[in-house]
């Protein structure tokens, strides 16, 4: 594990199914190519892949139950994920495959510390199945962004961008496997410059700043 400063910088994962941008980010914190740990991983699905990928490599995974909402957290359960990240002591909440909505509470107890990662170039194709949609649209280039998280959907600042073809032969399979291999380079990136603090929120703007 790398350390930035004095301590080491803590990341909390929110996912809800394979994880498979969890274990990109989680592998590249092994690697030292980002200066973090993942210290929890949390998921609203009890049988999630993302909470066996994260027992596997010694990671804190608990299942915390949604409640009623199918597309957001109930109030309760929003406050017991608010408190299981604060007790991990977290720095950045990363969202691999979390699929409900974050509400007021919890953006405002990580106001500009939240991320995600979309596979379309946003603002282009928001929402579900963006693969699906450009090919319809008949798109030549598609990819990846990964943003902070507002109380839009996919609608917040803009951290990194990743471009992927859209082939002549491609269904929503291939090209979705392709934006997925883009996601898994893009995301530990971001995260990275995150962690190492050349990352700045000005306005709707990222400024990446070198050091």
């Amino acid at each position: 594990t790398c350390v930035t400063g004095k301590r080491t910088f803590r990341i909390g994962v929110l996912g809800s199914g394979k994880g498979s941008d969890f274990v990109a980010i989680a592998d590249a914190c092994v690697a030292g190519s980002v200066p973090a740990q993942v210290a929890v991983v949390l998921s609203d699905v009890p049988e999630a892949g993302i909470l066996s990928r994260a027992r596997e490599r010694n990671i804190p995974a608990h299942f915390l139950p949604p409640g009623k909402f199918r597309t957001k957290l109930e109030e309760e359960a929003e406050r017991n994920y608010i408190e299981a990240l604060r007790a991990a002591k977290v720095d950045l909440v990363v969202l691999a495959g979390f699929m409900r909505v974050l509400k007021d509470a919890f953006l405002g107890t990580f106001a500009g510390r939240i991320v995600n990662i979309h596979p379309s170039l946003l603002p282009s194709f928001p929402g579900l199945a963006a693969w699906e949609q450009a090919l319809a649209h008949g798109v030549r280039v598609t990819g990846c962004t990964v943003h902070f998280v507002d109380a839009g959907v996919d609608s917040g600042p803009i951290i990194g961008q990743q471009t992927v073809p859209v082939l002549d032969d491609d269904t929503a399979e291939t090209l979705h496997q392709r934006i997925q291999a883009a996601e898994h380079a893009l995301y530990p990136k971001c995260v990275a410059a995150i962690a190492r603090g050349e990352v700045a929120i000005r306005g709707r703007r990222v400024v990446w700043r070198a050091f």
